[in-house]
């Protein structure tokens, strides 16, 4: 299993108690979808581990109290504190058609209200501040914020992405 294949779910914040168990932080919008997985991905030294779980249990605010089947001391879990956790792009939640998960977008055609077609996008960047869409125009990398105000509409059956783009925004991009 490689990253390409996977997305990723959250990560290992700390050791909780003395019997292996530990505080998971989840980055989905949804965790209740989550609390019946069975195993997990952990990346460690630029490859996906798989490891299957004792419990997964939802706490407030994101958190999981997880226990990892065959970790039952802290010095078995304290190097995984700070790691990241995945699961198979298969294993994604079914969305709405008024909905989508960023990596469907590449490949789909960005078209601005007043400018037309734009390019497509090609690479999707999931930065901690902003996520963004990298898209070629003009033979130059364009990145366009995944915002409410900015993308208008999705559209996953003619594969193209509607949007109003910020006055100015592509003049960055394209002056010398």
């Amino acid at each position: 299993m490689n990253k390409d294949q996977c997305f990723q779910i959250g990560y290992i914040s700390k050791v909780h108690g003395l019997q292996g168990e530990v505080v998971i932080v989840l980055d989905v919008d949804y965790p209740e979808e989550y609390e019946d997985i069975q195993h997990l991905f952990i990346e460690q030294k630029s490859r996906l581990i798989p490891y299957f779980l004792e419990h997964f249990v939802l706490q407030p605010g994101n958190k999981v109290l997880a226990k990892f089947e065959e970790l039952d001391r802290v010095e078995d879990v304290s190097p995984l504190v700070g790691s990241e956790l995945f699961l198979p792009i298969t294993e994604l939640p079914k969305l709405d058609d008024d909905q989508y998960y960023f990596h469907e977008l590449i490949g789909f055609e960005v078209i601005d209200e007043t400018k037309g077609s734009i390019g497509n996008v090609e690479q999707i960047y999931d930065l901690q501040t902003q996520d963004l869409l990298g898209v070629t125009h003009m033979e130059k990398e364009v990145l366009i914020p995944i915002q409410d105000g900015i993308i208008q509409k999705v559209d996953k059956t003619e594969k193209k992405v509607h949007c109003r783009l910020p006055e100015g925004l592509l003049d960055i991009y394209l002056e010398d």
